[in-house]
Formats: structure tokens, C-alpha cells, sequence
């Protein structure tokens, strides 16, 4: 491929990730269903394995070009930047749709469930015990991301990663107590549509909240190579809206359904 261009876009080489990585998820998606069936989980894991290696290659080559080979130009940086602000909108929307749920069914509650929130039997969290406690996490968390960032941007060093340190270890106290929260759950995600409706949400946020520590751990990881600089980071940037997405997500979550819905 010519290495001259008339245009300041990046234009990829041929990469054998894209196939690679959807073969990996139909693998880890016949795994499922196979787990489901057949209470075997050899195919899920392969699965599992073939996209983490995938991703670890694919985001090395895409290090390797905005990093050491100079290829994220301006252009191509604000490409990135609507990029990720169309994905956390679509992520927005995706939330909205459990809150409707839970508000649909919160608000004018069904004959089947005693017409009554939540439904009799049901024993919900105290909204002043771990999930307060996860709410100061978060908030805290984010506190953490900013000083982080503005360290970053006033060439920092040690406070960016210091910040940044902090922030990964506040996220996973936080799935370390939600874990924990689920474990001792006087109810499951079977139990009426109360269950279904707190596990879907509450999941989908701790979900949402390991790939963001694992986003700020490898930013963690590339700030201590001196991968960015003051004006050039916006990996980090990226990794710092979504875990800002996520913090105001667990604060509706906290009000509606911890507190609000108990």
C-alpha cells in the first residue's frame, strides 16, 4: 500500500482482526447456548478466549498507529470524538429502556403481583447500607478521573497516574461490593418482575463498570509508557466520558430503584 495520500484521513491496512473477532463472538454465542442446553462451557470459553486475544491484538495495532506512527491526525482524532459520543448515546438509550420497564411496571402495578411495590414477599435492599456506600464510590470515582485528566492536560505526571490509580481501585471496590450485594440478595432475577427488573439494571451498570476499570487500566498502563501527552490523549479522554456516563447512571439507578422503588 502507497504510503503517499492527498487526504488527512487514516485509511487502515488490511487487518484480519474484524473477521477474526466476529468468528470469536458467534464461537462464545454458540457457547452460550450450548451452556444453556448442555451445561457445557468448553465452546463459551474458547469463545471467551479467541476475542480477548483478538481485542488485544486489534487495540496494540491501534496504539501502534495513533502512538508511534503519527496517524491520528486532527481529522481523524474528531472522527474518534463523535464516534464515542454516538456510542454513549446509543448506551443512554439502552439504559432508558430498563427504566421504563421499571417504572411501567412500578407505577401502575399488575393484578398478578398483589397491585402492590414492590410485590409482596419481595425484601429490597436498604438504600443506606452498600448501595449508598457504592454511590459515594462512584461519585468519588469521578472526582478521581477528573483530577486525573486535568493533571494530564497540565503535564502531571505523577497526578495523572496517581489519579488514575485511584479511580481503577474505586472501581473495583465497587464490583467487589456489588458482588458481594448479589450474593446475599434476599431475592433472585426470577422473582417477579421486581427481580427481573433490579438485576437487568443493576447487571448491565456492573457490566458497564468493569469494562470502564478495564478501559482506565490499560490508560493507566499506556500513561505509565508516556503514551499521551498534554494535547494528545484521547484515549484517555474517551476512557474518562464513559466513566462519567456511567457514574450518572448509577445515580438514577440509586434514586429509582434503591431508593425510590424499595
Amino acid at each position: 500500500m502507497s504510503v503517499h495520500k492527498n487526504h488527512p484521513y487514516h485509511l487502515v491496512d488490511v487487518s484480519p482482526w474484524p473477521i477474526l473477532g466476529s468468528l470469536g463472538a458467534m464461537t462464545f454465542l454458540m457457547g452460550l447456548i450450548k451452556w444453556f442446553h448442555f451445561f457445557k462451557n468448553d465452546l463459551m470459553f474458547l469463545g471467551m478466549l479467541i476475542m480477548l486475544l483478538v481485542m488485544y491484538q486489534w487495540w496494540r495495532d491501534i496504539v501502534r498507529e495513533s502512538t508511534f506512527q503519527g496517524l491520528h491526525t486532527f481529522n481523524v482524532t474528531m472522527g474518534l470524538r463523535w464516534g464515542m459520543i454516538l456510542f454513549i448515546t446509543s448506551e443512554v438509550f439502552f439504559f432508558i429502556s430498563f427504566f421504563w420497564g421499571f417504572f411501567h411496571s412500578s407505577l401502575s402495578p399488575s393484578v398478578e403481583i398483589g397491585m402492590m411495590w414492590p410485590p409482596k414477599g419481595i425484601i429490597p435492599f436498604n438504600p443506606i447500607e452498600i448501595p449508598l456506600l457504592n454511590t459515594l464510590i462512584l461519585l468519588t470515582s469521578g472526582l478521581t478521573v477528573t483530577w486525573a485528566h486535568h493533571s494530564l492536560m497540565e503535564n502531571n505526571f505523577n497526578q495523572a497516574l496517581q489519579g488514575l490509580m485511584f479511580t481503577v481501585i474505586l472501581g473495583i471496590y465497587f464490583t467487589m461490593l456489588q458482588g458481594y450485594e448479589y450474593l446475599e440478595a434476599p431475592f433472585t432475577i426470577s422473582d417477579a418482575v421486581y427481580g427481573s427488573s433490579f438485576f437487568m439494571a443493576t447487571g448491565f451498570h456492573g457490566m458497564h463498570v468493569i469494562i470502564g476499570s478495564t478501559f482506565l487500566l490499560v490508560c493507566l498502563v499506556r500513561h505509565y509508557y508516556n503514551h499521551f501527552s498534554s494535547i494528545h490523549h484521547f484515549g484517555f479522554e474517551a476512557a474518562a466520558w464513559y466513566w462519567h456516563f456511567v457514574d450518572v447512571v448509577w445515580l438514577f439507578l440509586y434514586i429509582s430503584i434503591y431508593w425510590w422503588g424499595s
